[in-house]
């Protein structure tokens, strides 16, 4: 139910403006890749101007996507180390209890006072 509200409220609009974009903006735009040769450029390319923006955009968002992906990438890495660091030290931790014959500690009770209670319905 959520995801059709989003797409009523957000995609459909979008859409619109982005069809209405391309349809206003369909004259032809020379785009050079040369920056020391503007009267004869060693690559260009003749392109609606809503090709040039749409592909922009879209380049854009994949780069931004890769820039993300490779940020999460270092974090999940610390975050699989120190999980194993976690679960490593727990195990000697239980090994020196097992060695020294000392019981596990009792389970210490949450102060109620940083507890947050639940949300009332």
């Amino acid at each position: 139910m959520f995801r059709k509200i989003v797409t009523a409220i957000i995609i459909v609009p979008l859409a619109v403006v982005s069809i209405a974009f391309a349809v206003a903006n369909r004259q032809t735009v020379t785009v050079s890749f040369d920056p020391f040769s503007s009267s004869a450029p060693a690559y260009a390319a003749t392109l609606p101007l809503f090709v040039v923006v749409f592909g922009v955009l879209i380049l854009g968002v994949l780069l931004g996507g890769f820039a993300a992906w490779i940020r999460q990438t270092k974090w999940r890495r610390s975050a699989r180390r120190l999980d194993s660091e976690v679960r490593a030290l727990g195990d000697e931790q239980d090994a020196i209890r097992r060695r020294f014959g000392t019981p596990e500690p009792p389970p210490v009770e949450p102060n109620p006072l940083t507890v947050i209670p639940p949300p009332i319905p």
